[in-house]
C-alpha cells in the first residue's frame, strides 16, 4: 500500500525527467566544454539517444537504475506496491534498451550506456570512454 496519496504520487512522478537530468546535463556540458559537439535527444536516430555524434555514429544514452533496471535479478521484488505493474514497465524498458543496442549496432552506430551512479561518481572516466570511442572513429 502507497503511503501518499494518489495526488501526492501523481505529482512526484510528473517531476520525474525524461530529458536533461541531472547527470546528463553534468555529461553534456563536460563534453561541451573539451570541445566536443554533439545533437542532445536527436529523434532522428532510432531510440532517440541521449546524446549522438551523427557524423561518427556514437549514440549515448544515460540510463537511470530505477527506470532502466540496475542489478534488476535482486531489486524486482522491492516494490511495496503495484508490484506487477513496476516489474513489467522496467522489465520493457530493459527490452526495449537491448533492441535499440541491437538495431543501432547493426546500422554501424557505436552504442554507449551510462548508469546515472557512474556519471554523477565517476564522470571523468565516462570523459574517458567517450573520448576513446570517438579517437577510434576518427582514424
Amino acid at each position: 500500500m502507497d503511503n501518499l496519496t494518489s495526488i501526492q504520487r501523481s505529482k512526484i512522478m510528473r517531476a520525474i525527467r525524461s530529458t536533461n537530468t541531472k547527470d546528463e546535463v553534468r555529461l553534456a556540458k563536460a563534453l561541451w566544454h573539451l570541445g566536443y559537439r554533439y545533437r542532445k535527444n536527436n529523434r532522428k536516430v532510432f531510440g532517440t539517444p541521449d546524446l549522438t555524434f551523427k557524423k561518427l555514429k556514437i549514440a549515448i544514452f544515460v540510463d537511470s537504475e530505477f527506470f532502466h533496471g540496475k542489478d534488476w535479478e535482486t531489486q524486482k521484488n522491492r516494490f511495496k506496491s503495484n508490484q506487477e505493474f513496476w516489474q513489467k514497465k522496467i522489465e520493457r524498458n530493459m527490452q526495449r534498451d537491448l533492441e535499440v543496442s541491437k538495431y543501432l549496432t547493426e546500422q554501424g552506430w557505436t552504442v554507449i550506456r551510462f548508469w546515472s551512479t557512474e556519471i554523477k561518481n565517476n564522470l571523468e572516466d565516462c570523459i574517458v570512454k567517450i573520448q576513446a570511442e570517438i579517437a577510434l572513429k576518427q582514424d
